[in-house]
């Protein structure tokens, strides 16, 4: 098996957004390692883990758009997941064992009957295997070591639920796009509940991450092709041009405020400003600043008053 190539480990500067197509079968923080060892960046992260055994949406953020990663987060998120009807299991997907079973099938007008049920703000019950703290220990570090996990239901937010195709009597393909702290293995599992039978994920995509789509999608494979390509020392300069969008990119939901660079270099001495002009917002809780549309700040607008919280160095 041909062997890798050794990239320098050099630390460079890189700001901005890698739209990442994670693969089925690596953890998130796998597939962040790869790309670490490709840009071998000053500061990195990601915005909202995936599951081993989904695919798809991974937002990864270069040096100052870490400094955006709760508004990628908070964004709505679209998931295509498969469930497979007549089995429920201990984790709601194809990783757990087999805790319940039953001969029905739904068929088509059955599920589409219940789905608007489930689309709204609604009560749900998180998976016992999921991240959720109980007197600080992870819930699946409870549940795996055979302790009982009662998790409360609390409030998600599911705007559309669509079935997309039932390639079979056993199986259903949705769409969901959900807020912040949705489980859609849950979703799966309330589902068959719910019409009268076990179901269980058998295959989760993510198409969507606050302002990120599947038009943004970057290959893993296609980055370290292009990083093989280079004979002695990785372009890092080519890779960004490539795949990484700037910072901007996570605060299109924001609102914006130009300013002009005597202002900008007031803000970014942590100073507030008096926004001026007859369409400056005069309260908002979260906003950015931007000079010649690079951003500047995150901050609030209060009585006409942008006070930064967050500079941005770019």
């Amino acid at each position: 098996m041909a062997r890798q190539k050794q990239f320098k480990r050099k630390k460079n500067t890189i700001n901005g957004w890698l739209v990442l197509d994670k693969p089925y079968g690596i953890t998130s923080n796998e597939a962040l390692g790869k790309i670490k060892r490709i840009f071998s960046p000053q500061k990195v992260g990601h915005a909202g883990t995936l599951d081993p055994r989904a695919s798809g949406l991974l937002p990864v953020a270069f040096g100052e758009a870490t400094k955006t990663v709760p508004f990628v987060m908070d964004g709505r998120k679209v998931y295509r997941f498969e469930v497979t009807w007549g089995a429920e299991t201990s984790t709601d997907d194809t990783e757990g064992e087999v805790v319940a079973t039953s001969d029905i099938r739904p068929q088509h007008d059955e599920i589409r009957a219940v789905l608007g049920e489930f689309v709204g703000t609604i009560m749900q019950v998180p998976p016992k295997f999921s991240a959720i703290k109980i007197g600080g220990e992870r819930a699946y570090n409870l549940a795996r070591d055979g302790e009982e996990v009662e998790l409360e239901a609390r409030p998600i937010d599911v705007h559309r639920l669509d079935l997309v195709d039932c390639p079979d009597q056993d199986r259903a393909v949705f769409e969901a796009e959900c807020g912040k702290g949705t489980y859609v293995r849950a979703l799966a599992r309330d589902l068959g509940q719910r019409l009268g039978t076990c179901g269980h994920v058998t295959e989760l995509r993510r198409l969507l991450v606050g302002p990120f789509g599947e038009a943004d999608l970057v290959d893993l494979d296609e980055i370290i092709e292009m990083a093989e390509e280079f004979e002695e020392e990785v372009d890092i300069d080519a890779l960004v041009d490539e795949f990484v969008l700037p910072v901007r990119d996570a605060m299109d939901a924001l609102v914006e405020v130009p300013v002009s660079l005597d202002d900008a270099a007031r803000i970014r001495k942590g100073m507030a400003i008096i926004l001026r002009g007859r369409d400056a917002p005069l309260n908002t809780e979260v906003a950015f600043a931007s000079h010649a549309s690079v951003p500047v700040a995150i901050g609030s607008i209060d009585k006409g008053r942008f006070q930064p919280s967050r500079v941005f160095h770019l």
